[in-house]
């Protein structure tokens, strides 16, 4: 068994193909393409702030000049790259019987085992870039062991107040949604000054996705259209696999998010998460290469594998690991409203 495992199909480089090439578990931030991604050789970077503006500071030659900071303003933050790892393994007695010399047939069926464990990896890399991607769209990541990294403190960046939508209002003033909403778009674009943006799209709890739609206001609207579905049907969504309910409204694209993993919300159901689309680099994920002796100073793939035999002989061990940042270039964009 060793043998097989010993041979170039299961080297890193091999292995590293293999993993990414594995079918993703459908992710909503992912398919919207709000992530611009980058590839790094260090697993430190560092990120400049040019007014509201956070930019990745450029390498520079060794033993050459480098970025002369100014140390009055403290302009320059250093972020180290999260390491994320899975370890797995395959005992020989799970390739029992399909030992043969020199077999392709063997081969095969190993890999196909290796490739089932990757899969499983694959999956939970997924959900946790997922995850840390909606916490960058909320301004806030927060890590499974604790760990948070604050991009409005990190850089000085104030939040605005949260917005109250008041949707448990019995008797709403008419028209006082859509003022809510133009008040939402006036203080995004004067957030982003005169940068041009596509549109404002907001990740919705289900409570505050439920109100919403149960709004005379947005029921008013969409009334004696063909749009009218959405209030026959209850969810209109693009995929009903990525998301519950999609609809727009106010010049916002409300959309009710679809996200959890043991039984953990990615979003609060009485909240939603505004910010603008169509902004370039505005959402960043940053790869960094792995800790293995073959990838130090290579610039980082999403995802990696490897593995190595047990010091018993009894089977491999299975690495899978994946070094990112999420991060959104101006956390000044990012609104956060209550559903009351």
């Amino acid at each position: 068994m060793l043998d097989i495992f010993n041979s170039d199909a299961f080297n890193v480089v091999h292995m590293t193909q293999g993993i990414n090439e594995i079918t993703h578990v459908p992710s909503r931030i992912q398919s919207l393409g709000l992530f611009n991604t980058e590839r790094v050789d260090k697993t430190t970077i560092t990120i400049e702030k040019q007014g509201d503006l956070l930019i990745l500071v450029p390498p520079s030659a060794r033993g050459g000049p480098g970025v002369t900071m100014d140390k009055e303003k403290r302009n320059l933050r250093a972020l180290s790259v999260p390491h994320f790892e899975i370890n797995d393994a395959i005992y020989a007695e799970e390739v029992q019987g399909v030992r043969a010399f020199a077999s392709e047939t063997a081969m095969m069926t190993v890999l196909s085992k290796v490739v089932q464990r990757q899969s499983l990896m694959v999956n939970s890399f997924a959900a946790t870039e997922e995850h840390a991607r909606m916490g960058a769209v909320k301004g806030i990541v927060t890590y499974q062991n604790g760990d948070t990294l604050d991009l409005f403190s990190e850089f000085g960046v104030s939040q605005a107040a949260e917005i109250d939508f008041d949707l448990d209002n019995a008797s709403p003033v008419e028209g006082v949604l859509r003022k809510k909403c133009a008040s939402v778009t006036r203080a995004m674009t004067n957030a982003l000054g005169g940068i041009p943006f596509g549109g404002i799209h907001a990740f919705c709890g289900d409570d505050f996705f439920d109100d919403l739609l149960a709004h005379p206001e947005v029921r008013e609207t969409y009334k004696g259209y063909s749009e009218a579905q959405i209030l026959r049907d209850s969810y209109l969504g693009p995929n009903r696999t990525e998301s519950y309910g999609i609809f727009q409204f106010g010049g916002i694209v409300f959309e009710n998010y679809r996200g959890s993993v043991g039984g953990t919300d990615f979003i609060d159901g009485s909240k939603a998460h505004m910010f603008p689309v169509g902004v370039p680099g505005l959402f960043r994920t940053v790869y960094a290469p792995a800790d293995y002796t073959e990838t130090v100073n290579t610039l980082g793939q999403r995802l990696y594998s490897r593995q190595y035999g047990m010091p018993n002989g009894k089977g491999v061990n299975l690495d899978g690991q994946m070094n990112a940042l999420q991060y959104c270039a101006r956390p000044n964009t990012l609104f956060k409203a209550k559903r009351t």
